[in-house]
């Protein structure tokens, strides 16, 4: 099992809706009503992201923040 940690950018637009994206992963983003909604959405999108460049052998240690082996609990308050 591999653990991508990645930093998350999320703004407020004008409209009230909530962005977010992740730089490291271009083109990786979402959004939400919610700022919640919008890291949910983000996490999916980044799942997949990751899964796509795996299954395309592309490289994706090169563009993340940090890679651990070992399982984590990221909890951000």
């Amino acid at each position: 099992m591999t653990t991508y940690v990645l930093t998350a950018e999320i703004e407020q637009d004008e409209d009230g809706r909530w962005s977010a994206w992740i730089d490291v992963l271009p083109g990786c983003a979402a959004w939400g009503h919610t700022r919640e909604e919008a890291l949910l959405a983000l996490q999916d999108a980044a799942d997949a992201y990751i899964e796509d460049m795996e299954e395309t052998d592309e490289q994706v240690l090169k563009r993340v923040i940090e890679v651990v082996d070992s399982p984590l609990v990221v909890v951000t308050r």
